[in-house]
């Protein structure tokens, strides 16, 4: 019988973007949807901020990382990787919630696109107005 394998998961969001992420002990690979982690997230200063938590509190040698994110931009998708991942961390050891809220790793932000409201042209822009 297969032996199955000891894994956590976290659910991050932001704006539109959702990403699951499975936290298991390995050798270090990472996998965003099929791909590889540096084709997906192809600046630097974006792999840096998913991998922050993993960096600070454990080692990114010892863990695979697979990754399932859909929805919003690049941008988007990367904070809700790392919320993800902190709360993966949190569900693995409960120890690091305060040191991890501390740096504001597990803050959600709340913030969406606002709702074109009627009888104006986007949320709160105006139609012009014409006195004549």
């Amino acid at each position: 019988m297969a032996k199955k394998l000891q894994e956590t998961i976290g659910i991050g969001r932001r704006k539109t973007a959702v990403s699951q992420v499975r936290f298991r002990k390995g050798s270090g690979q990472i996998d965003v949807n099929g791909r590889k982690f540096e084709e997906y997230f192809p600046l630097q200063l974006q792999r840096d901020l998913i991998l922050a938590p993993i960096q600070k509190f454990s080692d990114t040698q010892k863990v695979d990382l697979i990754i399932r994110v859909k929805g919003g931009g690049i941008e988007a998708q990367a904070t809700a990787t790392r919320l993800g991942i902190s709360r993966a961390l949190v569900q693995e050891d409960d120890a690091l919630r305060s040191s991890l809220k501390e740096l504001g790793y597990l803050t959600r932000d709340p913030r969406k696109k606002e709702r074109k409201k009627y009888g104006l042209r986007g949320a709160r822009r105006r139609f012009q107005f014409s006195k004549r």
